[in-house]
Formats: C-alpha cells, structure tokens, sequence
C-alpha cells in the first residue's frame, strides 16, 4: 500500500488481496441483525406507504417539527413551482436551538469545535442559544430585518454556525460564500443577492497558514454599494480592523455580543419563507443562487439525517464537509441540529499535523457517526492502513459518503479499514439543488452493494431515462430524474426564474433533470455515473469518465485517477487519465504500466474504453472540498489557458501539471 504502508509490503499485498477477492465476489452487505432491530428505521413497509401516499408520509414526519402555526395542506401548485406545507409557520432557529433548551437536551452538547492547533469549545444548546440571541441583536442593530441578505464568508468556526442561526431567527436570509473563494467571487455573489451586511472574520487557520479572509472582504466590499457594515470575529488576532475597510464600515464581533442582550425572539416565518441562498461554483458563466425556503428544507434535511444516519440520542456525529457548500448546511448545521445531535465542526485539513489527524479526533471524542467524500477516501487509501490501525476506531457505528460516486474499491477500503468490516456504509446522492439526500440505504433495511447509493429514500421518486424519455433497461445508463416533488427541493434560482424552469423541467416535462447518468440494476438499485457532461463520445460510443476511473482505480497499483475526454480529429474525443500511483517514489509510471492500466481497462469495460493518454502525476488538482477538478485538466490536455483556479486547495498543483504534461508531449 502506499504511504509508510510499504514498510510493511506483505500485509499490505495481503490486505489488495482481499479487497480484490471481496470485489470480484459481488458482494452485498446485509444489515447485521443487532444493528437492524435497534435502527431508527427498522419496518420494510415504509418504503409501500410512501409511495402510495408521499403526503402522508411526510405529514408523519412533519409532526417532528415545533410549528408556531398549523399547516392547512403538505403541499400545493404545480410543478416545478411547488409550494410546501402552506400556511404553516415555524422558525428553524426555535426548532434547531430554542426548543432543544426546554428539555433535558438544554446542557447537552449542541456543537464539538477541534481547531487545527488542537484547541477544543463545546457550545451546549443553552450556550448557543444565547450566542445566536446576542448575534441576531447585532444584526439587528446593523439594520438587517426581516427578508434582508446577509453574506457569511469564514471558516470552520462555531460563530459561523451562530451567524447562520441568528439570520434565521431574524427572518434574514444569508448566503454563505466558502471561505476559499477569491474577493470576486464573494462581491459577484453579495451583489447579486443584494446583501445589507457581511460577516467575515480577520483570517482562518489552514495547515499553519493564515488564510486573508479579511483582505479578501475589504477587497469585494469596495465594489459592493449594498454592504454597509461589516461584522469582524477575531480568530488570528489582527490587530486592526478600520484599517482593512472603509472608515466606519468594520463591527468587532467580540464587542458587539459582549454589550448584546441575551434574549431575542424567534420571527414567526412561513413555510416558504426565503431561508438562504447558495450558489453553484461557477466556474463558467454567472453562478446560479439556488433558492431554498423554510419549513420543506428543514423538515428534508432533519428527516434523511435521523434516519439515514440513524442517529441516537449520545451520538456524537460529524460531517467532514465545509460549511460553504451544502452539505455543511444540510448535515452540519440544518439536520443535526434540529434532531437535537451534536455535531463536530473540524477547522483543518485531514493531514495536518499528521495524516492520522481524523482518526485521532474520532478516538479522543468518540465519534460515532463520519460522513466524508470519496476523494478523501481515495487520500486515506493512498496514505496506507498504518495511520487508521494506529487510532481506536472502535466509536464508529455508521460510515457516510457524500459528494461524487463513490469506487466498489473505495468502498471497501472505507468498510474493511474504518469501519472494521461492522459499520454500514450510506452512500448517499444530492445536489445543492435537492437540498437533502435523495438516494441512499437506510442502514437497518436496505442491503448495500459496494459503489451503488441503493434506493431512493421513502418519499422519493427517481428514474432513468433515455434521450427520448424512455426508462431504460437494467444496465443500461441515461439522465437521472426525479419524478416527484420533495420538500426540501430548490425553489427557484434566485433572481432568475426562467432559468430555473429551462434548465431543470424543461427536458422532461414534470421532471427534474438531474443532470447526472445513472443506471439501475436488475435489484433496482441506482449507479451513479457522474455529471451528463463528463459523458465522452468516443467513435460514436458513450463513455462515462466515472466508469473508466472506477476501472483505473481498481487496478492494484492506483491510488487515484481523473478521466476527462480531449479533442480529436478521428475519434472526436480521446481519452486521457491522469493517475496518481500507491506506492512512494512511483509518479512517474512507466511504458510497462501504462500498457498494462489500458490491458486493466480493457477488460473491465471493453477495448473501446481503453485510454489513449496515461499521464502519471503525484497529486491531483481538487478543491478544498476534495472534488477533481476536471474542468481544468482538460484545459491543460487541450492546452487552452487555465479557467478559474480560486477554488483550488493547492494552486501550484495545476501549474506542475501543466509544466509536467507540456515537457511530456
């Protein structure tokens, strides 16, 4: 295996055997009876009654919620502009906070903070919810009132999660902009959802770096009449905040809640009701505020998290996610917080100061519950079993993952060496613009096949459709669907209503276009294929970019691997595959290997797939959520100038690509 794993090579050749052996057997995973009798959701006739009466099924649900006012139906319009549980009224503050101190939860621990220097802050609801009280004053006394934008751009701090709080206390809408993105990106996304005031703190801790987050937001406010005052959080301690921004415009946050009342009322809000905006990357063209509203997203988010991730009451869970991007508001903040969990919030990276750094908080807070992405996955794979072996891993009950498809060999690799071969693995699918999951095992019903999501959740409605509407077979792939409205589901994008109906209903009328393929087997389980558009044509053959690295990486020797499609005169596209190498010392793969990873996927796929380009690189470009970033790599196979790298964890990774590819042409 790699990383000091080749210090032990005969267990490491030992441990690719069974994974290999495990692999080739086609396995499915029952649910362990002990789990099963004890899950959260434990009857197999849920799945029938939600398809006969969705409504009622998530009425059930509903009754979860503390409603400040009844709702006269679940749900009401016509697709795609769907309005659920009209005429209700609840705030998501009072059901994530408020509520949770009226019980025996109120000195339980809402929020578990590890700083990248080690450092530890737990938040117990009562705490938070004072916090969130005081905060909401301050913006208050800023002048933001209820239906106005705040943007929130900071890093994996627990004030982030109070400032999201206390904009929905207020009945403010916020639009959190992940802290890696440049000062443009962050005054594009202000202006465009016209936001009153900007809360930021002074810089963010990254493998011992400082982050600027405050230069980048004097930087965007400059060009963003809108924004009147800025709210600073002293995390690196800069000394002076006036002068990074216009005179007048800086709030110390420490300040501020020191002289804030500690009581503030929850505002009654309706269920559609604007709860925040988030946009899309967007990397190419104007990025899209996707629109999510009040009571359907929290009822969504609150429901999937309970029950896909059965939670227990003394569960500690954490999401390995940013909280930039939706998964951190769903299954960071959102749901947990409104089944009344605790919830980790972790500022660093998973290799510093060492690569054992998860695995060492899991053990010193017991964590039960880890949901992370493929591609951090794929990292741990890359770095050895050593570092897991060297941590009690015992705490851990269920395994999540979340954010692209996830590889059978990833996939085991997660059950064999994190989970002990006991923990379930939810592989869960969703998008920003679902807002919770919609495709995923519920852990103490649905057995599990590695690299399939399984199932769509109960109340949920998903299939896969050829070109001209059609369902396709078992195997065969097309556009994932989904054929039912949900509650958690994108209202609109913000600003843009036509584009929202064009570019999600109109393909398929009455239908969400998911744009990601899929297929379903014959047990009518979903295999995610990746995004529509990393779909190749290749002689008149289409080719998924998942599908070719799933076969790359199942290879014995290969860590990771991005496929993307280039321009040619016969074929139309190419393939070409950037591959990173298990072992130390072996990024540059030679001839023998080469031919040998296109003889692999021949076999796996067929001679059509096989690759035509083999590049051996040491690292991958990805963002600081862990995603490939192909976009980029294509660019530099098709040598075009680089698009837009702000979101890169480590820009010079891309820059040593492109030296590296262009010196081997």
């Amino acid at each position: 295996m790699a990383g000091d794993a080749t210090d032990r090579p005969g267990e490491a050749r030992a441990a690719q055997q069974r994974l290999d052996a495990l692999l080739q057997e086609d396995r499915v995973f029952a649910p362990a009876p002990g789990f099963a009798r004890r899950a959260n959701a434990a009857d197999p006739a849920v799945y029938e009654r939600a398809e006969r009466d969705p409504d009622g099924f998530w009425a059930e649900q509903a009754a979860a919620l503390r409603w400040m006012q009844p709702y006269a139906q679940v749900r009401s319009g016509e697709i795609p502009h769907v309005q659920w549980f009209p005429g209700g009224r609840l705030n998501v503050a009072d059901n994530c906070v408020d509520r949770h101190c009226d019980g025996p939860r109120r000195n339980k621990a809402a929020v578990i903070w590890v700083a990248e220097s080690g450092e530890t802050r737990t938040l117990t609801y009562h705490r938070l919810r004072r916090d969130v009280c005081r905060c909401a004053n301050v913006l208050r006394s800023l002048g933001v009132r209820r239906g106005d934008r705040v943007a929130i751009y900071m890093g994996m701090v627990p004030e982030t999660v109070v400032a999201m709080l206390a904009c929905t206390r207020i009945g403010a809408a916020h639009t959190v902009v992940f802290g890696g993105f440049s000062a443009e990106a962050l005054r594009e996304r202000m202006i465009d959802a016209e936001c009153k005031v900007l809360v930021t703190q002074d810089g963010a801790y990254r493998r011992g770096n400082v982050v600027p987050l405050l230069q980048n937001a004097a930087e965007a406010v400059r060009g963003t009449p809108g924004v009147s005052k800025v709210l600073v959080y002293r995390r690196v301690g800069a000394p002076a905040l006036q002068a990074d921004l216009p005179a007048g415009m800086a709030v110390d946050w420490a300040q501020a809640m020191r002289e804030a009342a500690a009581e503030c009322p929850c505002e009654p809000m309706e269920s559609e009701d604007l709860l925040y905006i988030l946009y899309t990357s967007g990397t190419t063209g104007k990025p899209k505020g996707i629109v999510h509203t009040t009571a359907g997203y929290l009822l969504g988010v609150a429901t999937t998290h309970r029950l896909i991730f059965d939670l227990k009451e003394e569960d500690v869970y954490w999401c390995a996610a940013d909280i930039g991007w939706v998964t951190g508001h769903s299954y960071i903040v959102y749901g947990p917080l409104c089944n009344g969990a605790t919830t980790l919030l972790y500022e660093g990276t998973p290799d510093f100061p060492g690569r054992d750094r998860h695995w060492r908080i899991i053990e010193e807070f017991g964590v039960n519950i880890y949901y992370t992405a493929p591609t951090t996955i794929r990292t741990f794979m890359r770095w050895g079993t050593e570092h897991p072996k060297s941590a009690d891993l015992s705490s851990l009950r269920v395994l999540g993952s979340v954010g692209e498809p996830i590889n059978p060999e990833a996939w085991m690799w997660y059950h064999e060496n994190i989970g002990s071969g006991r923990c379930p693995v939810v592989d869960t699918w969703w998008q920003t613009e679902t807002g919770m999951i919609m495709i995923s095992p519920l852990p103490g019903l649905v057995p599990t096949k590695p690299g399939s999501a399984t199932r769509p959740f109960p109340g949920v409605a998903a299939a896969v459709l050829d070109e001209a509407g059609n369902p396709v077979g078992p195997g065969a792939g097309g556009n994932l669907v989904l054929t039912r409205p949900w509650p958690a589901m994108l209202r609109t994008i913000f600003r843009d209503d036509e584009r929202f109906v064009r570019q999600y209903w109109s393909r398929y009328p009455g239908k969400y276009l998911t744009g990601d393929g899929a297929r379903v087997d014959a047990d009518g389980y979903f295999w995610l294929l990746g995004r529509v558009d990393d779909v190749m044509n290749v002689s008149g053959h289409r080719l998924s970019t998942y599908e070719i690295e799933s076969a790359l990486v199942d290879h014995s020797g290969v860590a990771e691997a991005a496929v993307i499609g280039r321009n040619d005169a016969l074929k139309g596209q190419a393939v070409a595959a950037f591959v990173t190498l298990k072992e130390r010392g072996a990024a540059e793969g030679g001839a023998a290997l080469k031919a040998e990873l296109q003889a692999h996927v021949a076999r796996k796929i067929g001679p059509i797939a096989k690759p035509d380009d083999i590049f051996f690189t040491a690292e991958l470009p990805k963002t600081r959520s862990g995603k490939i970033m192909r976009r980029l790599l294509r660019d530099i196979a098709e040598g075009r100038a680089l698009g837009d790298t702000t979101t890169l964890a480590d820009p010079s990774v891309v820059a040593r690509l492109k030296e590296q590819y262009e010196e081997g042409e």
